[in-house]
């Protein structure tokens, strides 16, 4: 079979070279996550000092799937002093109903319900926060996606202990996809999130990179207003980006939680994954071209298969590609088993994942509208905090 290594061309052998640098990354990856939540359930403590009070945004819009439970998660929480602020665009938003329930089912929590129209700029979500910061409480902001699951009742408890940490300015989360129902289109969705993004992030973790997640973000009042407060967001696209970066100027860290959310996922067919996908890659591409181009590596089974559709009858490339598979499906296994994630619908599946991140991502290079909840729009680099702006079309 060594043999038949080295009689294969050039390019068989570059395939075959990414492949296997892939797969290098898979393992990387997959030892990350099981020694992040690893070290989570050994050294998950709190602080015995008194817990600050804490508000928490979740801007809606629209009733998505698993909402009541996403929002619901939040309500539980183990925390002596929590504010809620929902806040919605119009009366006929659909997600105002679910927010009434909540409402209904936990009266002693302190809950707030913003309905204001005003938009303050392009980026709809922000102009929500805007609106919802008017009725803010208290000192400790935690902006969450109205997607976000909390793992578990010690969650708020978790991040403010991190926050109250010398030099730290802000705590971001984790997130894994969590399917709102069963199919290919919801199991391809996942994949991405658990076997190529988590990985990536932590990879890039340990090499340095402090980055900032929208999915969870717990902020001080007072560092926020600082960087600009939720005005100095409204025409950026990655507004989690722009805060992390503005935190990063000040000199203070960003750190994770010690836990991971989780997000649903939406998307029924593959046409909707791929706009949903299209517009994080643009975005990515657009912040960091040079890093958004190596994360090609990160698709070993798509390498491995262009290695056998360029020479079919050559055994060693099918050798590899089954090896491959073989390898990743396990990578997978394990993050599987400390997510929790079911592991057989997903391992058949990463063959097809490989090829339709290809195509988002090739796809990506060629131009800079994307759509995001229906509103079409123009990505453009922000030359200040190298981050992405966008103008409507």
């Amino acid at each position: 079979m060594f043999g038949s290594l080295f009689k294969l061309s050039k390019s068989n052998k570059l395939l075959l070279g990414c492949a296997a640098l892939g797969c290098v990354q898979a393992g990387i990856g997959a030892l990350l996550v099981h020694y992040f939540k690893k070290n989570y359930k050994i050294n998950n403590h709190h602080s015995t000092h008194p817990l600050p009070a804490v508000t928490i945004f979740k801007p809606l819009s629209g009733k998505d799937p698993l909402l009541f439970e996403a929002l619901q998660s939040f309500c539980e929480q183990d925390y002596p002093k929590l504010q809620i602020i929902f806040g919605l665009h119009h009366t006929k938003d659909s997600a105002l109903p679910v927010v009434k329930k909540l409402q209904e089912r936990y009266p002693n929590i302190d809950i707030d319900i913003v309905i204001n129209s005003d938009i303050h700029g392009c980026n709809l979500k922000v102009s929500n926060l805007i609106n919802m910061s008017s009725v803010a409480k208290h000192d400790i902001f935690l902006i969450s996606d109205s997607d976000i699951h909390a793992p578990d009742k010690n969650y708020i408890k978790e991040v403010v202990t991190e926050l109250q940490k010398p030099n730290i300015g802000l705590v971001t989360s984790l997130y894994s996809g969590l399917p709102s129902f069963e199919s290919r289109v919801q199991h391809m969705a996942s994949a991405h999130i658990n076997y190529n993004f988590l990985p990536g992030v932590l990879l890039s973790r340990y090499l340095g990179r402090q980055d900032c997640f929208g999915a969870a973000i717990t902020i001080k009042r007072d560092l926020l207003n600082k960087i600009g407060g939720f005005q100095s967001l409204v025409k950026h696209v990655a507004d989690d980006a722009v805060i992390g970066r503005k935190v990063r100027a000040q000199s203070l860290d960003i750190v994770l939680s010690p836990s991971i959310v989780q997000t649903t996922i939406v998307e029924k067919d593959l046409f909707s994954l791929y706009e949903h996908e299209l517009r994080w890659n643009r975005t990515t591409f657009t912040l960091e071209p040079v890093g958004f181009t190596f994360s090609f590596l990160q698709l070993p089974l798509f390498w491995a298969s262009l290695a056998i559709l360029f020479n079919p009858l050559t055994s060693i490339s099918w050798v590899f590609f089954i090896a491959c598979w073989a390898f990743k499906a396990l990578c997978c296994t394990a993050i599987n088993k400390k997510l929790d994630y079911p592991c057989l619908p997903t391992l058949s599946l990463l063959p097809y994942r490989d090829w339709f991140s290809a195509l988002v991502m090739f796809n990506s290079f060629f131009g800079t509208n994307v759509t995001w909840r229906g509103q079409k729009m123009t990505i453009k680099k922000h030359p200040e905090f190298q981050t992405t702006t966008y103008d409507d079309i």
